[in-house]
Order: C-alpha cells, then sequence, then structure tokens
C-alpha cells in the first residue's frame, strides 16, 4: 500500500478550494462589523470626553474671571509675567491707584516714569533678582508725586508677579493708618510691621498683634497667644493710657519701659471702630551707652580672625562684627550698620534661603533669640543650611549689662573629612575582616589595637578578650592555656613587636606548633610607630606542595622511562622486526611451491603480525614526535585514488581476509573532485587505521563502505561499517589514546590506532566526529581543509 501525498489528491484539492473564498469573505465581513463597532464607541467616548473637558475649560475660566474680578475691584496693580519667554505681562486691578492721573496702564512698566531715579532702579534691581534669581522682596518706593508705594514680588509658578498698592500710612501723618480705612485694610499694615503692633476694639480690648508682638510677651515672660494677645503694660500703666487714649482723637504718644525688653514709645492712635498702636524702641541714651560693654580695645582682634564672630547689646542691636562673619553669610558690610536688629538681620537670611528650613520660623527665631536670656554659654544644635553647609553656633553673653556674642564655625568641611575618614575605617575594617589571613596590630605600648575575627579562629582566643586591647603577655597567657606551646611562640614573637630601634627590619619566618598546623608569619613596621603581624594557616597547602612534589617527581621519571623506551623501540625492535618481514616475504616467494597449505598459513600470519607490530611502532613514533612537538607535515597535491589503494594494501597486509571474501569494501569517490593539498603519509595512516577498525568490529561477509566527497573548501572521508555499533568504548577511544581491542572486535589491532587518527587529523586543521548507525553499525566522519598547507599545524 503507497501513500499519497495531500497535495496529490484531487478531490481533496477540489473541496479546499471552495471552502477558502467563503472563510475568507466571512472572516473579512466579521471584521468590517466588529471595526465598524469599535470605531463607534471610540466616537461616542471622545465626543463624551470633549463635552466634559469643555465643561471644566468653561467653569475654569469662570473662575478665572471671577479672581480677575475680585483683583481688579480692590485699590492695587498686579503685575504677572509669564513663564514662557518672550510673552508681554498681565496687567490685574487698577493702574490709577498707582500711577498719576491720565496715564496709560502700560506706562506702569516704565518706572522712571512715575518712580524718581534711584527708586526706578532700586525696584528695578529687585524686579529682576526677583524674575532670574527667584529671590522674593517687600520694599517700599516713593512715587514723582510723593505718594509711598508698597511694592511686594513673589514667584508665581513658573513666572513672576509684582503688586503694587498705595501704602497705608503715607508721608506727613503721625500714624501710621487712617481712621477713613477699613479694618481689613489696618490688620493687613499692622501684620507687615517690623515692630510690634496691636489692634483694640471699641471697649479698649486687644483684638490682634503681629509677631514681633508676640515675640515681645514671650521675651517679657508672658503669655503668647494670637487669638487672645496679652497685655504689655501692667494694670495700672494700661487704665492710664486708655484713659488718655478716650479724651483725645489725636495720636497718643507715651514712653514705657518694659522691663528686659527696653525702653520703647508707644504710639496709639484711632481707626476705625477701634485704635491701633505699635511700640517704638527708644535709642538709649548717653548715660546708658556709656555702661554698655565695648569692644573697641579687642575690634582689630575680632576682624583679624578667621572665626565668623557678631556681637550684640542687650536691644539686641549689632555693635561688632568681622569681615569672617559677613563673609560666612554672604553680607553686604554697607548692611551690617550699627544699631541693626538682629531679627532684620535674621529675616534677610531667611529672604534670602541662607537659614534652615524650619515649619515655623517666628517661633524657631524666638528659640534662637532666648540667648539674650542666659548666663552661661550655650551651644545649639548646628544648623543645616539649605546650600548643603554645616554651622555650629555658640552664644555667650557679652558682659553685665546683657548682650550677646555669636561665635560660628563652619563644621561642613570637618564633617566631611570625619564621614569620608569614617568610611574608610569602616572599608579596612571589612576588608581585614574578610581576609583569610589573621592580622594583628601592637601599638608602642604592646597592647593589641586592631585584630580580625581569623586571629581568634587561629590562636583559639575568644573575641571578647582580644576586644579589650590586651597587652601581649595577657596574650601569651591565655594562648599558653588552650596550645601547649603558644606561651612560648607569643614570648619569641615579643620580641619583634616591642624592639623600638628605629632601625629594625620587617622580619618573616614559619611556625611548627606542636598541634601540627604550620603558621607563615610576617612583622611589619607601621609608619606611626605600630607593629602589624600577620599569620597565615599553610599547613594544607604544604601538604599538597608535598604530594605534587612526588607526584611530579613520578611523572619526570615516567616521561623519562617512556623516552627510553621509543628509543629503544625505535632502535631495538626495528631492525629484528625488518629482517623477520623479509624472511616471512622470502619464504612466501622462493619457496612457495615447496610448502604445504599449513605452512603457507603460518607464513601469512607471521607477515601480517609482523606487519601490524610494525605500524604500532611507527604508531608509537609518530605520538612520540606528536608530544615533543617535532611534528611536521609535508603538503603535497595528492591523488585520492592513490591514497586509497595505499591504505587498502595496508590493509591486506594486516588483514588478509579483508582481501578475499570474508570482509566487503566499497569504496565510493566522488567525481570531477577539487584537488587536495595534504600529507599523504598521514593521510594513508589515518585512512588505513580507520578502515582497519572497521575491520575488526564488521561481521563476517559485513560491507565496509569508504566514500569521498567534499563540501565547499573542506575533504570529506566517510567510513561506515555494519559492526555492533559505537560504543562508549569507541567514542573514548577517539577521543584519548586509550584503543580498546576486547570491545567486541573479532580481530586484532594496532592498538593506538584511533588515537593517531585524532592526533594526524588535527594536525591537518580538521576535525573527526563518531556517529551511530541505524539500525546497527558506526560512521566515522573525517572533515579536512582541501589545503592544509594553509590551515597550519593545529596542536
Amino acid at each position: 500500500m503507497t501513500a499519497v501525498p495531500a497535495f496529490a489528491q484531487g478531490a481533496s484539492t477540489a473541496n479546499l478550494g471552495g471552502i477558502v473564498p467563503v472563510a475568507v469573505v466571512l472572516g473579512a465581513g466579521g471584521f468590517a462589523l466588529f471595526a465598524v463597532s469599535a470605531l463607534r464607541k471610540l466616537s461616542r467616548d471622545g465626543r463624551k470626553a470633549q463635552r466634559q473637558a469643555q465643561e471644566q475649560i468653561a467653569d475654569l475660566r469662570a473662575l478665572v474671571d471671577d479672581y480677575e474680578n475680585l483683583i481688579g475691584g480692590s485699590r492695587e496693580l498686579t503685575i504677572i509675567w509669564p513663564e514662557q519667554p518672550g510673552m508681554a505681562p498681565r496687567l490685574l486691578g487698577q493702574a490709577a491707584s498707582v500711577l498719576p492721573p491720565g496715564r496709560q496702564p502700560q506706562s506702569v512698566l516704565n518706572f522712571d516714569t512715575w518712580l524718581s531715579g534711584s527708586e526706578a532702579e532700586n525696584l528695578a534691581r529687585l524686579v529682576e533678582q526677583l524674575r532670574v534669581e527667584g529671590r522674593p522682596f517687600s520694599a517700599s518706593v516713593k512715587a514723582l508725586d510723593g505718594r509711598l508705594i508698597r511694592a511686594t514680588g513673589w514667584l508665581a509658578g513658573g513666572g513672576a508677579a509684582l503688586r503694587l498698592r498705595p501704602a497705608f500710612a503715607q508721608p506727613g501723618t503721625d500714624a501710621p493708618v487712617s481712621s477713613s480705612n477699613d479694618r481689613e485694610s489696618v490688620l493687613a499694615v499692622l501684620d507687615l510691621l517690623n515692630r510690634p503692633a496691636f489692634l483694640r476694639d471699641a471697649s479698649g480690648r486687644l483684638v490682634f498683634a503681629n509677631q514681633p508682638y508676640l515675640d515681645l510677651c514671650r521675651t517679657l515672660g508672658k503669655p503668647v497667644n494670637a487669638e487672645a494677645p496679652a497685655e504689655l503694660l501692667d494694670a495700672k500703666q494700661l487704665q492710664a493710657h486708655l484713659a488718655q487714649c478716650r479724651g483725645s482723637d489725636d495720636a497718643v504718644r507715651q514712653r514705657v519701659t518694659l522691663g528686659k525688653g527696653g525702653d520703647f514709645e508707644l504710639v496709639d492712635v484711632p481707626v476705625a471702630e477701634g485704635r491701633a498702636g505699635y511700640f517704638e524702641p527708644v535709642a538709649a541714651s548717653a548715660a546708658e551707652k556709656a555702661d554698655e560693654p565695648s569692644f573697641a580695645h579687642i575690634a582689630g582682634i575680632i576682624d583679624a580672625l578667621a572665626t565668623p564672630i557678631a556681637i550684640f547689646n542687650a536691644r539686641r542691636e549689632l555693635i561688632q562684627f568681622n569681615p569672617a562673619y559677613a563673609a560666612l553669610w554672604n553680607l553686604d558690610r554697607k548692611f551690617l550698620t550699627p544699631g541693626l536688629d538682629e531679627r532684620a538681620i535674621l529675616d534677610k537670611l531667611r529672604t534670602e534661603g541662607m537659614l534652615p528650613n524650619q515649619v515655623d520660623y517666628h517661633t524657631w527665631r524666638a528659640k534662637h533669640l532666648e540667648s539674650y536670656s542666659r548666663k552661661a554659654p550655650f551651644e545649639a544644635d548646628p544648623w543645616h543650611l539649605p546650600d548643603g553647609r554645616t554651622v555650629k553656633v555658640i552664644s555667650a553673653p557679652a558682659g553685665t549689662q546683657g548682650g550677646v556674642i555669636y561665635v560660628f564655625e563652619d563644621l561642613t568641611e570637618r564633617l566631611e573629612l570625619e564621614s569620608a575618614n569614617k568610611a574608610m575605617t569602616n572599608v579596612q575594617r571589612e576588608t581585614i575582616n574578610a581576609l583569610s589571613e589573621a592580622v594583628a596590630v601592637f601599638g608602642t605600648n604592646g597592647r593589641l589595637a586592631l585584630s580580625n575575627p581569623r586571629l581568634s579562629a587561629l590562636w583559639k582566643l575568644p573575641m571578647n578578650t582580644l576586644g579589650a586591647n590586651p597587652h601581649i603577655d595577657q596574650i601569651a597567657d591565655a594562648s599558653g592555656k588552650v596550645l601547649q606551646d603558644g606561651a612560648k611562640i607569643w614570648s619569641d614573637l615579643k620580641r619583634n613587636i616591642i624592639d623600638l630601634n628605629p632601625t629594625r627590619t620587617d622580619k618573616a619566618g614559619r611556625i611548627e606548633r606542636t598541634d601540627g598546623r604550620l603558621l607563615d608569619y610576617a612583622t611589619t613596621r607601621l609608619p606611626d610607630g605600630q607593629t602589624m603581624m600577620t599569620f597565615l594557616d599553610v599547613t594544607e597547602s604544604a601538604s599538597y606542595s608535598k604530594v605534587l612534589k612526588e607526584r611530579n617527581d613520578a611523572l619526570v621519571t615516567a616521561d623519562r622511562l617512556k623516552d627510553a623506551f621509543v628509543e629503544n623501540v625505535s632502535y631495538e625492535l626495528r631492525s629484528p622486526l625488518t629482517n623477520i618481514i623479509g624472511f616471512a616475504d622470502l619464504l612466501a616467494g622462493t619457496e612457495g611451491d615447496s610448502l604445504n597449505e599449513r605452512q603457507k598459513a603460518y607464513i601469512e600470519y607471521i607477515r601480517a603480525s609482523s606487519v601490524t607490530l610494525g605500524v604500532l611502532i611507527d604508531n608509537i613514533l609518530d605520538l612520540a614526535s606528536v608530544d615533543a612537538g617535532i611534528a611536521e607535515l609535508n603538503p603535497e597535491t595528492l591523488n585520492v585514488s592513490v591514497l586509497i589503494d595505499k591504505a587498502r594494501a595496508g590493509l591486506s597486509a594486516s588483514f588478509p581476509e579483508v582481501s578475499g571474501n570474508s570482509t566487503n569494501l566499497v569504496v565510493e569517490i566522488e567525481p570531477n573532485l577539487p584537488e587536495f593539498i595534504a600529507d599523504g603519509t598521514r593521510i594513508v595512516q589515518v585512512l588505513y587505521n580507520l578502515l582497519s577498525n572497521a575491520a575488526r568490529f564488521s561481521p563476517p561477509g559485513g560491507e565496509i563502505r569508504l566514500s569521498v566527497t567534499h563540501r565547499a573548501d573542506r575533504m570529506l572521508f566517510i567510513i561506515e561499517d555494519e559492526g555492533p555499533g559505537l560504543t562508549d568504548e569507541l567514542r573514548s577511544a577517539i577521543l584519548t589514546r586509550l584503543d580498546t581491542p576486547s570491545a567486541g572486535g573479532r580481530l586484532r589491532g594496532s592498538g593506538l590506532g584511533l588515537s593517531i587518527v585524532r592526533t594526524f587529523v588535527n594536525l591537518h586543521g580538521g576535525t573527526i566526529s563518531a556517529q551511530q548507525r541505524e539500525p546497527r553499525g558506526s560512521r566515522i566522519v573525517v572533515n579536512l581543509p582541501r589545503d592544509s598547507a594553509l590551515a597550519g599545524v593545529a596542536e
């Protein structure tokens, strides 16, 4: 029964041809329906998302319009510079509240048209710092018409904003506020004052206090509560002051003393629905200034110091500082004028991003200003500045009259060095602990300064004993308790450790302990005078070295015997063997007619065995020459048929039955083979050994096939037999120098034949592989380059 391919069956082809178009039409229709459905759904979702986006945009636009209307209704002007470069700034609010009447709103951007020259330059500089460096600011500028304009700049997202509004307190008025302004404006102005300010309702009760007022409460030890501010005046002073205010519609001025807070001038003016006031610090009198501590006699010394120093009096006024202080905080010396309040310095540093980031800045500042009430030097927690620096701050009383001396130290470099040193120490510690050698570092006093766990394991000493920095004598005593000769060994090592001679040299040696351990030690003198000792357990390596030396000696002896054996084979066996072969040929030729059949058979066995022995001797000599590195190839153009004939002749001499009917040798040579360049003698040996191996394992009457073909620039010799197949012994014989004549072969072989094959194939730059044939037999493939002269020597 013969199977017919599917494509040859006419009926099936007809059926398939009818089904395919139908399947294509159905698939296309289904895909079209799915695509239309998906497109409709995507279209509906897109329209829905677009409607939602439009509604959100409309809501946002309405919200923006509300905000712009709210800003436009106030008596102020806001200028917004967008983040995108090249876009014109936006103006929100009433330009008339800032500009003189009749001016266009856009003219507000030309500061010199409504401000004096110096004021315009100052505002332009502040705006440039805001837009370029991101520095917010708050300042007051005087317009050409004499009005005081309050300017506040801040960052708005990626852009910048500037708010301009007339100041609540205009020049020529006694009061910082006017009764015509509303309550919210009054609160806004009081909150911006840098001096203690407050607001009272119509009944005289405090309803608002700014942060400087609360700071003054904290200094005076009064309760700090922004919702219910405490009175700074005592009950009698407060009653008299309120009575004076009720009897006057003008500003009331009164000088008051607030304990350690100092002297102030209290200014109280009427406003809508109440009164507002502030405390103005009063400059000290000449007599009071005479009592203040003077640092003029050490001013030169302070200026020469590299340590930043600043001195403030009891009223927190700056009285002395050195250039290092100004450089530390990057402050202009023109700004650091005598009498400058420390709070103003702190506020400026905070504005410029020079102080530590704080959640509640005012609470932090008040805690820092507690240094004025301390009676002893105090070191605060280090300041970790935004620019990465770390500054230590030490405060100390400036004298009996109060005041503070601040000493600043930049710890950045020291902390970096300490961190680097700690990291390096940890790395060194981990490195020493990971060493396979035991390490011990002794100080000049003979005490153990550093060790690793390996020292504890090698000398059987507890880690807690070594961690207590014991003296070397204590280590000797402890070692003597666990090792028989431990105390003596350490006593001998002590001489090298406590030797303080500056000319001493490093020493090394080997210790053989009574427990059988061998230790190599080395004593190294360190630059700081300490001594480092290292111990390495070489017991196993010494044993390995001894074994390796013995084996090497045995190999040398074996190699010498091999050389002697090869020499004997070459000179002692070849001459007798040549005689035997010669006499056997003579008997077979001249005396052949006078010999009976048994005698002729014996003569043939003698000749075959002699040839086999000759081949074996040649193989041994060839292997010896390869091992010695003196084997060379003699490439020449070869005739493949001649090579096969020579191998067949050698096979017939070694196995006479191959030429008879016992084994069938079939040779197939591809016609028009390309030129083959190789060492003919070596190739004949390769073919002979492979054919003889196949003859040994082939059954009587079995076929041995030798095929010669080529692929590209490679020549292939393929030997196939019908023997028992590819065994592990045969595969091992191809890869090693061990042949296995007992692996099922019916005839004896040369013993080293397959090893010779591998060696000569490698010399030609080729490969050899063995495969299993089905149902039985083996297949050997020799792959050689067509030109071995170009391939070179592979081994």
